[in-house]
This record gives structure tokens, sequence and C-alpha cells, in this order.
């Protein structure tokens, strides 16, 4: 297997750095990391050397290059098949693929209402379509732990992508102490509390960034 290099945005902020990055460390993929922070004048050029997209996260593989989120968790699954990133049962895998490509592609309205920001704790009202996406995901956590995840702490019981693409989201509730019930806010707990998770938010508060599009 070539070197693995990725290349990520602010830790404090880039909620799409996180989730490769939660996703290779899973797996215990070794990889070089390369961090460039975002809406600084320099920081287009840079990102433009390593991405065609023009966006972090992006995986170098050697000469092979990926870029969005998702397609690097796929990546991670495929280079490491035992950490079992997807679910090995053919139903929980389906429902696994699904819940994260609804993450990926959609809850714009909660993206937008309450960006990721670790080192934050404030109180924010939530607009309706922001409400409504904390809704539908509380739904898919509360279904996926029940049907897949007694068996553990995660959605499917072991951690998977599918947590991976939904850690950022358990920022954002802590961040903004928008509120669950009870069985969804023990999911954050666990993601909140998931060793990975740690290193990068101890990483990210250390970092001196200040963007203020994300800031209360």
């Amino acid at each position: 297997m070539a070197a693995l290099t990725l290349v990520i945005g602010n830790k404090n902020y880039s909620s799409w750095s996180l989730r490769p990055w939660l996703a290779l460390r899973a797996a215990s993929l070794p990889f070089e990391e390369i961090r460039i922070p975002l809406y600084a004048p320099e920081s287009k050029a840079q990102i433009l050397r390593y991405s065609p997209s023009g966006h972090v996260p992006v995986l170098k593989e050697g000469d092979f290059t990926i870029w969005e989120s998702l397609a690097i968790c796929e990546r991670a699954a495929e280079l490491a098949p035992l950490a079992q990133l997807w679910p090995v049962e053919a139903t929980a895998r389906g429902v696994a693929r699904a819940v994260s490509t609804e993450m990926h592609g959609g809850f714009a309205a909660l993206r937008a209402s309450c960006p990721m920001n670790l080192r934050v704790r404030a109180k924010r009202e939530l607009t309706r379509e922001a409400q409504a996406d904390v809704d539908r995901i509380v739904s898919i956590w509360e279904t996926c732990r029940e049907r897949f995840g007694r068996g553990g702490d995660f959605l499917f019981g072991r951690f998977g992508i599918a947590d991976a693409m939904y850690a950022p989201v358990a920022t954002r509730l802590r961040t903004w102490a928008i509120a669950v019930p009870k069985e969804a806010q023990r999911y954050v707990d666990a993601v909140l509390a998931y060793p990975h998770f740690r290193e990068w938010e101890q990483a990210a508060l250390q970092e001196k960034e200040r963007i203020a599009s994300s800031e209360p």
C-alpha cells in the first residue's frame, strides 16, 4: 500500500475533514496529516496544490488522489476490511450507506444555523428548518440504534463510517445547547467520548485561528 496523506482544514471548524480523519483512525491506517487553515488569503492556493476541487479534505495515496469525505471513508474501508467500517450484515450495511449518504448530501439548514466550533458553548435558537433537520437526525439515530446497534455504543454497534459522518452533528448539539431525547443524547455522549474524537478535539482546542462566521 502506498503511503497515505490526508489534507484537512482547521480541526476546530472543518466538519468535512473530521469525518475521514476518524475513519482512517478507526481503521488503524497510518497517514501523514497536512493541515491548511481555511479562509486565509493563501488558503485557496495551498489547497489547490493537493485538491482538484479546491476543497478539503483530500486523501493522497501515492499518485492517486481522492477528494470528498465519503469517498475517502470508502477508501479506508477498502484498505482495512478487517476494521469493519461498514457493517458485515448486508441489511445493516445498506442502511449504514443510506444514512451516511443522507448526511453527506443533506441537513443544510442545521449546518448553516449551527456551524461546527469545538471551543464554543452557547445557546442558539433553531429555525423551523434546522429543527426539522435535528428531528430527522434523531430519528435516524434511534432507528439505527434500535435495529442494529444494541451490541455497542454506536449506530451499528462498533464505530464505523456512519458514526464518522454524524460525529460533527454531535459536536453541534453540544456547542449550541440543542436538546435531544435521552437515547439520542446517549449516542452523542458516546461519540464525544470516543478516543479518536478526543484526540482530534484536543488538537482543535490548541488552534489559534478564528473564523468569524462560525463564532457566536
